[in-house]
């Protein structure tokens, strides 16, 4: 099947990047508004994404739908392009790009199918494209094959083979250390300032890690705008880890870790309007105050 006119769900950071660099290797993309924010509006323009009214027309356009959303909406956005293509009568083929573990894509991989289309697990590693080295596009399933030709298109496509699974579980596993561990990372620098010892500890950080450190202070004090979003990645990535009988425990609190920065004044921040000056000690010191149980004599560093 030629693929010309690919649509993408949602043009958000990672979606409208995507878009932008298909669109200069001559592809159209199409995307559906309806609902998003004003971000998104703006996003999808400077992709160069053209918006139609519905999912309706968006799956009549399309020969290729990217699902490129936070994981908590992954499930619904199927349900709904599911109905559109069974009132369309119009069968395009699905991929879901999303951060959720391979249980969830089976559920969706059902709800696609069922709907007359063709489904493929496809995961992401590595930052929008544009940004340095191009982001790989992890793909499975028996229609994987649909998505090799975006290869070398600003993205790298990687085929893992027919069983649906593969992909969705290979990015669990890369996401359970990358994202887990800035979770940890945050999670004992706020443990050391409660205890009165994040002086102590980051001196120590300094002298015998030196090159995590550094790399807490220039990554961390950006991890709260997108605590949102990395709820349920955690949670998908526990239920990952159980369903092959791995303790999920971890990243169930990784999943807490992020909702309590979630509970932060910089969750309500956008990348955009991310205070680039803040200091790894002001984040840190902004989260210690949202703790629950702390003693008195324990608060002050």
């Amino acid at each position: 099947m030629s693929v010309q006119t690919i649509a993408i769900l949602s043009p958000g950071d990672m979606g409208h990047a995507v878009g932008l660099t298909l669109v200069n290797h001559g592809f159209n993309l199409v995307t559906c508004l309806r609902g998003r924010s004003e971000r998104t509006h703006n996003l999808s323009k400077i992709g160069q994404i053209r918006d139609v009214p519905t999912l309706e027309a968006l799956v009549t356009e399309a020969d290729l739908i990217l699902s490129i959303l936070v994981p908590s909406q992954a499930v619904s956005i199927a349900e709904k392009v599911a109905t559109a293509m069974t009132i369309t009568q119009k069968h395009t083929i699905y991929a879901d790009c999303n951060a959720i573990s391979p249980g969830t894509t089976q559920v969706i991989n059902r709800i696609i199918t069922n709907a007359g289309s063709e489904f493929i697990d496809a995961s992401i590693v590595g930052a929008p494209p544009g940004r340095g080295t191009p982001p790989r596009f992890y793909i499975s399933g028996p229609a994987a094959e649909s998505l090799l030709p975006l290869d070398k298109t600003g993205i790298d496509i990687k085929p893992l083979g027919a069983s649906i699974g593969r992909a969705s579980g290979l990015k669990m596993c890369y996401a359970a250390l990358t994202k887990g561990t800035s979770a940890l990372h945050l999670a004992l620098l706020a443990a050391a300032e409660a205890m009165g010892v994040s002086a102590e500890l980051r001196d120590e950080l300094v002298y015998s890690q030196s090159e995590t450190y550094r790399r807490m202070e220039n990554e961390l004090p950006a991890i709260p705008v997108k605590a949102g979003r990395r709820i349920r990645e955690m949670e998908e990535i526990a239920a990952s880890f159980e369903q092959v009988g791995v303790t999920g425990k971890f990243h169930q609190g990784a999943a807490d870790m992020f909702a309590l920065l979630n509970r932060t004044p910089f969750a309500r921040e956008t990348p955009e309007s991310l205070d680039k000056e803040r200091t790894l000690q002001d984040t840190i010191g902004t989260i210690v105050q949202y703790l629950s149980d702390i003693p008195d004599n324990q608060s002050q560093n």
